[in-house]
């Protein structure tokens, strides 16, 4: 199996250098990463302005390249502007859950979603900003779950989020409600900052992927790039 890693936290970030050494015993491994940190990019590309893509180095000798651009534009450099040859692509690991609404604005995932694009299979993998001693320790358990339900051929996508310290219950979710929200506060004169505040209310739903990492395990949750209604489709179709 050959792989493509990519991630928002940029080409020299922990998450992405634990999650390709630990790919290497899963097949060849690729790194195609941010030069900076992308995150809230979503699947945003630049299409306007050149930007650099620059061969570098990676641990363990892994092929890799730092992209000046979004996580998005790393998976259309693969395609067509390096021209890769993979099977999959692995997005993170994550410095952050991305987990109900927040999947819209997450780069991480929208990795994936290019990678659909591409006609490619996908998982993005993210744990809290404190996981990253322990994550690579549940990896293995969660790629035998993937393999062993045959998830992947049931959908293209998978969207991981993996609670410290990695030991949890694995549980089959779908995406919650809001995780986070901001209010804006005043920077002196006319500069707003963004300041992000916790919405969740304590709940434990075993089905919502929100419920289940902030209760300490782990979410496997299958997404899609499709964004229609399909209720209203079915219903008002005529």
């Amino acid at each position: 199996m050959k792989i493509l890693i990519t991630n928002d936290d940029g080409i020299h970030s922990e998450g992405i250098e634990i999650l390709a050494t630990w790919a290497k015993k899963l097949g060849e491994v690729t790194v195609v990463a941010p030069l900076v940190e992308q995150s809230a990019k979503s699947q945003s590309i630049d299409i306007h302005a050149p930007f650099p893509v620059i061969k570098v180095d990676f641990p363990d000798d892994i092929p890799a390249w730092a992209v000046g651009s979004t996580p998005a534009d790393c998976i259309r450099v693969a395609d067509a502007g390096l021209f890769l040859d993979y099977d999959i692509v692995f997005s993170g690991i994550n410095r952050g859950f991305n987990v109900g609404w927040d999947i819209v604005y997450s780069a991480t995932c929208g990795a994936i979603f290019e990678a659909a694009y591409s006609g490619k299979k996908a998982i993005a993998f993210s744990t809290s900003p404190d996981g990253f001693p322990t994550v690579g320790t549940g990896l293995d358990r969660i790629w035998d779950y993937v393999q062993s339900r045959r998830l992947l051929e049931k959908t293209d996508l998978l969207n991981i989020n993996i609670a410290p310290p990695a030991d949890g219950t694995i549980y089959w979710t779908r995406q919650a409600g809001p995780y986070y929200r901001d209010r804006y506060e005043s920077r002196g004169g006319d500069l707003l900052q963004a300041v992000g505040f916790s919405v969740w209310q304590g709940t434990f739903d075993p089905a919502l992927d929100l419920d289940v990492v902030m209760n300490g395990h782990i979410s496997v949750t299958p997404l899609t790039v499709n964004r229609t209604d399909l209720e209203a489709y079915k219903a008002l179709h005529i």
